[in-house]
């Protein structure tokens, strides 16, 4: 089988050296889980290229009848038929090897790469690529420079990696020089992108079941940054301490620096919110008022994502701040964040992907300042590795809640090694603020609520596991 991994950064070009998008210009590409946001939005990149795409998926998706629609080959369910024709095989890691096209392929040794590979691949083709990176706030950001892009007749082609509404999916395709997405740094996967503008948002202790430590997360962001080029450009927000260790670290070609409560390049002043929580902000750069940016979306960390997105708008593609501010005032958030699901018994439930304490946090803020008579967090922690390495910092997070409730931990790519159980962060969010109850099970949680909510409330959903699909029972009649 031919089959390429993650080299060390030393090495990043490997993949480039073995192959390239154009040997396989005229040959099929196979995508197994074609329907995934991420996947689809590559598939959909590489169509609009010129490739010849088809692809397979379990099940059926509006991502799929999105493929189907624009004309790309998708087979529903899994078949080892799929991938006879195919030159290059495209797949995720939630692909197992017993899947019978994944097998077909190994057995007749068909090129086979991950997504963050191809992603990487495809950042190759463009003359200016912007690499959003941090570990929060990336969706959004990217979802903000394709919406501030969109009509500003720069064209970009743009890879978001959630959901988004305006763009009936993960991706813009566009027919300019010019590439967008997100960076991801879970098993140093924004290694492979060839960044000219690297937005830094921030660095925290995520993914702790593949790094060892900050100081190991800091040094891969390092690594990142010197992808750039002699004429490549770093945005860093530099209220951010990890931020400030990494680029005590490095030495980028050229620094921009943003802030949402100091000074820097581009500043946040005179922020107001308005009845439902949403900000209203001065953008100053280098001591100039360039304009206002209001945002429908609420949180002062949601304004601090908008000015990382006008920054590089403006600094690099030479919109208006007033442009800027034209289209953001029309901007939704991506899928799973701070989504309305639906209200019950005049309580409106949202949900959050938020699942680090600092994400938490950023979103409860919001929350706060969102009209309600009482808040309500259902938090399904998403990993053992996650509750066990962060058990201390999410027992601070909830301050801005009435009440959490906290279901049996959502396993994710972990193994319950039995050292950690949900019980353990309900006692230390309780240690903090007395204000948790664990209650194993979706069908618990929603007779206690239902027993107590009344009208005004709301709930919040938080979490990256299943919550998002089990929070509908409580919407059950």
């Amino acid at each position: 089988m031919q089959h390429w991994r993650e080299s060390p950064c030393s090495e990043r070009k490997t993949l480039s050296d073995m192959i390239k998008l154009t040997d396989y210009k005229d040959k099929k590409i196979h995508f197994i889980g074609i329907g995934g946001c991420s996947m689809s939005g590559l598939a959909q990149i590489l169509s609009n290229l010129g490739y010849n795409v088809d692809g397979s998926d379990i099940k059926e998706s509006s991502f799929t009848k999105t493929l189907m629609d624009s004309g790309i080959d998708v087979k529903i369910g899994h078949d080892e038929s799929y991938a006879k024709d195919a030159s290059l095989i495209v797949y995720t890691p939630a692909i197992k090897p017993t899947n019978p096209e994944f097998a077909y392929a190994v057995q007749h040794d068909i090129m086979m790469i991950e997504r963050a590979q191809l992603l990487g691949m495809i950042s190759a083709n463009y003359n200016q690529v912007v690499g959003v990176s941090g570990c929060h706030g990336k969706t959004t950001i990217t979802s903000m420079l394709a919406c501030i892009t969109k009509d500003s007749g720069i064209d970009p082609t743009v890879h978001v990696g959630g959901m988004v509404d305006f763009l009936s999916g993960g991706v813009c395709l566009g027919n300019s020089d010019i590439f967008i997405t997100e960076a991801c740094e879970y098993v140093r996967s924004f290694m492979s992108l060839h960044p000219s503008a690297i937005i830094l948002n921030n660095i925290d202790d995520d993914h702790l079941d593949y790094y060892k430590d900050i100081d190991e997360i800091i040094d891969a962001f390092v690594d990142f940054i010197a992808l750039l080029p002699e004429d490549g450009v770093l945005f860093i927000n530099i209220d951010d301490k990890n931020n400030m260790k990494a680029l005590a670290r490095c030495t980028p070609p050229k620094v921009v620096t943003y802030s949402a409560s100091g000074n820097a390049d581009y500043c946040i002043k005179s922020v107001k919110f308005d009845d439902m929580g949403a900000p209203e902000f001065d953008v100053i750069c280098r001591g100039e008022n360039l304009g206002k940016i209001k945002l429908n979306v609420p949180g002062m960390h949601n304004a601090a994502n908008a000015l990382a997105a006008a920054a590089l708008a403006h600094e690099v593609f030479g919109i208006s701040i007033d442009e800027c501010a034209k289209d953001l005032a029309d901007y939704h958030l991506a899928g799973r964040r701070f989504e309305k699901v639906g209200e019950k018994d005049g309580v409106t439930i949202f949900h959050d992907y938020a699942h680090h304490p600092s994400e938490i946090k950023a979103c409860l803020e919001a929350a706060h300042n969102y009209p309600h008579r009482k808040l309500w967090v259902l938090f399904q922690c998403n990993s053992y590795t996650r509750a066990r390495t962060l058990k201390d910092k999410y027992a601070s997070a909830f301050d801005n809640a009435d009440m959490v409730l906290v279901p049996d931990i959502y396993p994710g790519r972990d193994i319950d090694t039995g050292d950690i159980h949900a019980r353990d962060l309900v006692s230390a969010i309780n240690a903090h603020s007395n204000n948790c109850v664990y209650l194993p099970t979706f069908r618990e949680i929603r007779d206690y609520l239902r027993d107590r909510w009344q009208p005004g409330d709301i709930v919040l959903t938080l979490g990256s596991g299943d919550v998002n699909k089990q929070q509908l029972i409580l919407l059950d009649d």
